[in-house]
C-alpha cells in the first residue's frame, strides 16, 4: 500500500505500478466519486467500443446471424 500526500491544490500522485496496471497515461480521464468514507478514482476507457472488442468471444456467430437476418428482411 502506498501513502501519498495531497498538494495545496488537492492533487495527488498515483504510484507508477498502479498507473501501469490500469494503463493511466497523461490525459487519461478518471471518474472520481465518494463511496461511504472512501474516495474512488476509476479510469474511463478512451474508446469504449475498442476496449470492449472481443469481450463476448462469439467467433463471429452474432455477425453472421445479423447478416443472414438482414438478407431475409431484404427479400420481403
Amino acid at each position: 500500500m502506498a501513502i501519498v500526500k495531497a498538494t495545496v491544490k488537492g492533487q495527488i500522485v498515483i504510484p507508477a505500478d498502479i498507473r501501469k496496471k490500469f494503463r493511466i497515461v497523461r490525459g487519461t480521464r478518471l471518474n472520481v466519486y465518494e463511496q461511504g468514507k472512501k474516495i474512488i478514482a476509476e479510469p474511463l476507457q478512451n474508446n469504449p467500443v475498442e476496449e470492449g472488442r472481443g469481450m463476448l468471444k462469439t467467433g463471429g456467430r452474432i455477425l453472421k446471424a445479423l447478416r443472414a437476418d438482414r438478407k431475409r428482411e431484404a427479400k420481403r
